[in-house]
């Protein structure tokens, strides 16, 4: 049991390097099919876009429903995906199966995580 916390933290930082690779820059219009899907999830600006990645992969609740509480995580709405179709947004975006995590970053074009 005592390797427990170390296959966790394992787990964790080979999520969190998967992830950062993953992130990238992507147009609202391509991700028409996983929005339809259901699939694209909001992540707020003020979260690290990888960091919500992570604790998905890990399976943290308590973490989403805090998250979800302060509508910080939510599905993306009809009106927020109309005004990024309508705009031909570009977002940060990072697939965390099933899940596509997308952020809007207007007033800085580099995702959180890139500041660590």
């Amino acid at each position: 049991m005592a390797d427990a916390p170390l296959e966790t933290s394992d787990r964790e930082a080979m999520l969190r390097r998967e992830y950062h690779g993953q992130t990238a820059r992507i147009r609202w219009h391509d991700l028409q099919t996983y929005y339809a899907h259901g699939s694209v999830i909001r992540v707020n600006g003020e979260l690290d876009l990888v960091e919500v990645a992570v604790q998905l992969g890990l399976d943290n609740t308590a973490r989403f429903e805090a998250w979800i509480a302060a509508d910080q995580v939510a599905p993306v709405s009809d009106t927020e995906a109309l005004a990024w179709y309508e705009s031909d947004a570009q977002l940060w975006a990072v697939v965390a199966a099933p899940w596509v995590l997308v952020q809007d970053r207007l007033a800085d074009d580099s995702p959180e995580h890139t500041r660590h």
